[in-house]
């Protein structure tokens, strides 16, 4: 294979032609939303470069800005202890933090 011929694989494009709907809407075709991952309710950014739009998915959350697995557990013990009842009130652990 060529070096151009893979630099063409590459960057294989797959195209589908949509309307501009009633109120701008554009419909992403089913084949290209399963391939990106993105369904109906996710956000995706659109920007114009030069002569033409790019419409990619978007996450609102930044990947440093979730909780690790291990947070996560924390956190899910920290509410199996709330419904037991099981509480410090904010007073007593500034206290025994010594803030």
């Amino acid at each position: 294979m060529t070096n151009r011929a893979r630099v063409a694989n590459q960057r294989r494009e797959v195209r589908a032609v949509s309307r501009l709907g009633q109120r701008r809407q554009v419909v992403i075709p089913e084949r290209i939303c399963k391939e990106l991952g993105i369904r109906q309710g996710d956000f995706v950014e659109v920007t114009r470069r030069k002569d033409h739009v790019v419409i990619r998915p978007k996450r609102l959350v930044d990947p440093e800005d979730t909780l690790t697995a291990e947070e996560e557990r924390a956190v899910a013990r920290g509410f199996r202890q709330l419904k037991r009842g099981e509480y410090v009130d904010w007073e007593a652990l500034k206290n025994e933090l010594g803030l």
